[in-house]
């Protein structure tokens, strides 16, 4: 389903419209294109380069959107301040605790202004505490910036974070229901706002 969502793949039926577009019938140059444009994507395993500093980690998603240096600097200074951590721009990822990495991992996906964020298993090699913290975080992306976050999970307690949770089995949709305590909690967030 990620892979589809994320331009990975093209489905084998049906339309996709992305952001208001057709993207189903799109080369695989144009995909790269809406991908760097329009998503963003965390991973359960970070994916962060092991040999490059996290300000190079960051840095990468505006490279092949040739952003200038200037512009690169300020949105990776912005994604380090909004994800807690400008202080480790230097640090090399084995250098950091698996909830760092998981925040630079989250910073790299917003350095290019994502429509969507795509996050697989976002809290998978994350302790309980950690996993929390990550997923109070995502959910205020989303109230705060509009980023809508789509994120696949097997963990029941990290599911609950959501505002409309699809169940799905072998590629088929089991359930589809909206999460009222969290709509409740968004609710009232707004009013005190």
């Amino acid at each position: 389903m990620l892979n589809i969502l994320g331009c990975l793949d093209r489905p084998s039926d049906g339309v996709y419209l992305l952001d208001g577009i057709d993207v189903s019938t799109f080369s695989a140059v144009q995909r790269a294109d809406i991908r760097n444009q329009k998503i963003g994507f965390i991973f359960q395993s970070f994916n962060l380069l092991s040999r490059t500093s996290v300000w190079e980690n960051v840095e990468a998603p505006m490279l092949y959107s040739g952003v200038p240096k200037a512009e690169r600097a300020k949105r990776i200074e912005d994604a380090l301040k909004v994800v807690g951590i400008p202080e480790k721009a230097k640090a090399l990822p084995n250098q950091l605790s698996g909830g760092h990495q998981q925040r630079v991992a989250v910073a790299r996906a917003l350095v290019n202004n994502p429509a969507i964020l795509l996050a697989d298993e976002p809290t998978g090699n994350l302790d309980s505490a950690t996993s929390e913290e990550i997923m109070h975080f995502l959910q205020s992306l989303n109230s705060r910036k509009g980023i809508t976050l789509v994120m696949v999970t097997h963990e029941p307690d990290i599911a609950a974070y959501a505002t409309r949770i699809i169940h799905m089995k072998d590629g088929q949709i089991l359930s589809d229901e909206i999460n009222e305590t969290v709509k409740r909690r968004s609710v009232m967030h707004e009013a005190d706002a």
